[in-house]
């Protein structure tokens, strides 16, 4: 009783509202500056990556951005710990402002034409940055927003979160097409790419002051107190077999699968409509914003519908149908993008590529809708902050962020298009499958346990 008086008491002094917008507007200039790259890959290639074959140089590009996936978990394993011992309010302050220095960094850089080698290799340490700072707030700000959210309409309070990544994505596509639209094709290779870095470091300041004013959370207020926190919690996680068991399910079911659409509906498909639908930038930039505005109110839907009915049905429900619509979705991409280059004049075409990204992105709500709740109401209090963190970076980055490589991969080792979505679609069965079999119904736990 003495906790949940402690909890209300906070929650009454303290916005929920303020909490989230400062922890969100965070998570958004994390998301912003780290995909940033990704919207840009098919312009860096030739810049930083020059090749003969624009196929090589477009999965080097494909590969740095990677690259700053693959050390998500390192800076999960480093930071997260860190939440777990000295708190989760000083570790958003560490990651932000590495982050945040690091992309604005990116804005100045020499090209490959000027500098040679030392283009690329300044890419890629300033890329592996970027993935260590992503590591520690991914995951940490879950856990942060759901320990303030309390228990009513938890589902629905922390899925906000969620819409950071694609609000991120957002931002910067509408950056890159205003800058295609106000300059030339040789303006915007010159030096018009760098503007979205440039304005980082303004998003930066906003977001650091924005952060300076949140409180720590309840949780790990109240174990500070009872003396209950864990001094290794890492090690703490994989002693304890059901903690361990819940790490493994969170990685492959919900964090693998909630990657693995992301990067395929917000990420992979932009690229495949650039190059493999040969769609013009202009075109796919506009797509990208409307299949991201879609995903907004889906995203919510879905965080709610988890209230209702549970996350386990919600998540599941989004990993099967994962699977079956994939491989099909951008079989049909293909054909109606071959349809709208041949009569661009009628719109009928580009309204049913639309249809499709609409589907595309209920299905990745489903799962992302209910991962933020889902990601702390698995791990008991003291230990949360680690144990969430590490395999939902793993899987994002391991995972979800070698998607596009590995997809392309693939097409060119097959000669096809869409052979290397298999790949994705092979992995969400299984992780529905896995997830009907194992995963828990989290919805009422406590988090103050």
């Amino acid at each position: 009783m003495n906790k949940i008086n402690n909890l209300e008491k906070f929650k009454g002094s303290h916005s929920y509202r303020k909490i989230a917008t400062a922890a969100c507007f965070g998570t958004f200039l994390e998301w912003y500056d780290f995909l940033t790259f990704a919207t840009l890959a098919v312009v860096f290639a030739p810049l930083f990556f020059p090749s003969s074959d624009p196929n090589t140089g477009l999965l080097a590009s494909l590969a740095t951005f990677g690259v700053g996936m693959v050390v998500r978990p390192i800076g999960a394993a480093i930071f997260g710990s860190m939440g777990d011992r000295i708190g989760r309010k000083p570790v958003f302050m560490i990651t932000i402002v590495l982050m945040g220095l690091a992309t604005f960094s990116v804005g100045f850089l020499p090209t490959y034409a000027q500098v040679g080698i030392w283009a690329p290799i300044l890419l890629v340490s300033l890329r592996l940055l970027q993935g260590l700072s992503a590591g520690g707030e991914i995951g940490g700000s879950a856990v942060y927003l759901t320990e303030h959210a309390g228990n009513e309409y938890r589902g629905l309070k922390t899925s906000f979160l969620q819409l950071m990544g694609p609000l991120g994505i957002l931002f910067s596509t509408l950056q890159i097409a205003l800058l295609r639209n106000y300059l030339s094709p040789e303006e915007f290779v010159e030096w018009g790419w760098r503007v979205p870095f440039w304005i980082s470091i303004f998003l930066l300041m906003i977001a650091f002051k924005a952060r300076m004013a949140l409180e720590e959370t309840p949780v790990f207020l109240e174990l500070s107190k009872s003396g209950k926190k864990t001094e290794r919690p890492l090690l703490s996680n994989f002693r304890d077999p059901q903690t361990r068991k819940r790490m493994f399910l969170l990685f492959f079911c919900v964090s693998a699968g909630g990657a693995v659409l992301f990067f395929c509906v917000q990420v992979y498909t932009a690229i495949f409509l650039k190059t493999s639908a040969k769609l013009s930038p202009e075109t796919v930039d506009q797509l990208s914003i409307y299949a991201t505005l879609v995903l907004f109110p889906l995203t919510l839907f879905a965080g709610w519908l988890s209230d209702k009915v549970g996350r386990k049905p919600v998540v599941i429900s989004g990993l099967l149908l994962g699977a079956i619509f994939i491989h099909p979705a951008f079989q049909i991409l293909q054909v109606l993008s071959a349809q709208y280059l041949q009569s661009p004049q009628t719109s009928s075409s580009l309204i049913l590529i639309g249809l499709v990204l609409t589907c595309l992105s209920l299905v990745l709500a489903l799962v992302i809708g209910p991962q933020t709740a889902l990601l702390a109401e698995l791990f008991p209090a003291k230990t949360r902050n680690s144990a969430a963190t590490l395999p939902h970076n793993l899987a994002a980055g391991w995972i979800g962020g070698l998607l596009p490589l590995i997809v392309t991969w693939l097409n060119q080792k097959w000669d096809s298009d869409i052979a290397g979505l298999w790949y994705p679609t092979l992995f969400l069965a299984a992780g529905a499958i896995v997830a009907f079999m194992y995963l828990p119904e989290t919805r009422d736990n406590s988090l103050l346990d």
